[in-house]
This record gives structure tokens, sequence and C-alpha cells, in this order.
């Protein structure tokens, strides 16, 4: 019997380029709907960052049930993954993002600076599955409309690098 593939194409390039790009980036956020973070997070994006530093972003946070929301932010916690409830469209705790990923990258971002390297931007992937509010979250970032967004999955196609302020950089990816 022939066996179904149910992963699609687009996908597997875009997981490829995401393991090819990871070695650019100090953290990854890993954005998720706050309503429903585990089924969506997509468990082959969870393998491919387990060895970088994440963030784990609850988008949509603002429409979620808080008690239930702060059980898997905890949840995470004990398996080392800082989170942050957000909301990309109203820019909910967006402001909070710099404080905790300096947090994150504290002990990095020290050791570099004492073996007299230059600071430079911090550079970050953000990557969920489709229709999470990457690309929105990346537009209330840069205060502009930086990429593309719809309410339709596979408006990002490519992976890109946008400047969010002299020391922040993202590259956006496609949904996986």
């Amino acid at each position: 019997m022939k066996q179904v593939q149910w992963f699609p194409g687009h996908m597997s390039k875009a997981l490829r380029e995401i393991k090819e790009h990871l070695k650019l980036v100090d953290i990854v956020f890993v954005l998720v709907d706050a309503r429903l973070p585990e089924s969506s997070m997509n468990p082959k994006i969870m393998e491919i960052v387990k060895d970088k530093k994440a963030l784990i972003l609850y988008n949509k946070s603002s429409l979620a049930d808080q008690k239930e929301l702060d059980k898997w932010l905890s949840y995470y916690a004990n398996q080392g993954l800082a989170g942050l409830k957000i909301d990309a469209i109203s820019g909910k705790n967006i402001s909070k993002l710099k404080a905790v990923v300096d947090e994150i990258l504290k002990d990095k971002l020290e050791k570099e600076r004492s073996r007299g390297i230059l600071p430079r931007a911090k550079r970050t992937m953000i990557i969920g599955i489709p229709n999470v509010g990457k690309s929105t979250l990346i537009n209330t970032l840069s205060k502009k409309k930086a990429t593309k967004t719809g309410d339709t999955p596979g408006v990002t196609k490519s992976q890109q690098w946008v400047k969010i302020s002299q020391d922040f950089e993202l590259l956006d990816t496609p949904g996986v």
C-alpha cells in the first residue's frame, strides 16, 4: 500500500530553510495562538529549535482564558521555555519583548562583551504555523507595514529580514 504524504512540499522547504538560518540568529520566537497553544505549535518546530534560545509568544492572549493560558505558561516554563502573553494587533505587552529578550540573552551578551566583541543587533527568527500572526507581529514591532498580512494561509512565501530598530533584526518565515 502506498504511504500518504500529508506534509506539503512547501512546508518541508520552509523547515529546511529555517534549519539553515538558525545559526544566524540569537533567539527564536515561537509564535502560538494563546487560545490553543499546544494545537497551534508544530512539534517539528520544537525539534528544530531545541538547542537554541527560544521564547514562546502567546499571541491573541486577550481572547484566551487567562487561567488556562497561565497553566500553559507554567508547563513550558518547567521545560525551560520562557513565554510572554502578547497581542500583535493591539500591541499588548509588545513593549516588554525587548526586556525579555535581553534577559534571556544576558549571559551570551556578557560573555561577548568580556571577550571584547562589539555589540551588534540582536537577531531573531519568528516561526509558527500559518495564520498565527507572525507578519502582524513584525508589522507591530517595526511600526510600519514591513510584511504582507492576510486572513488566508500562505501570504508569506519566503524568508525575509526586517530591521525593527538599530539593535534588533527579525527574520520572518512562512508558516510551518
